[in-house]
């Protein structure tokens, strides 16, 4: 499997997670040197942390709109 040029930071989250199930099916799939082995692995790790970045970003603005919309004042004010 050849790894993805796009930098993760770069990356939103549909990329990030449908490159990272490939990497899984690279590594269950065990055809992979050692050192590809673990070029893949922390690339995974990488898009892991990327897609728990962004699910946490969203969750922030959906909590952000909830409290706005429980409180009518907040929201004229953004």
């Amino acid at each position: 499997m050849k790894i993805s040029a796009v930098p993760v930071e770069q990356m939103n989250y549909e990329q990030a997670f449908s490159e990272l199930e490939n990497i899984v099916e690279a590594l269950e799939a065990s055809q992979t040197s050692l050192e590809e082995a673990i070029a893949l692995y922390e690339r995974g790790q990488a898009l892991a942390n990327r897609c728990a970045e962004l699910l946490e970003k969203a969750e922030l603005r959906i909590r952000n709109l909830d409290e706005n919309e429980e409180n009518p004042l907040l929201a004229r004010d953004s």
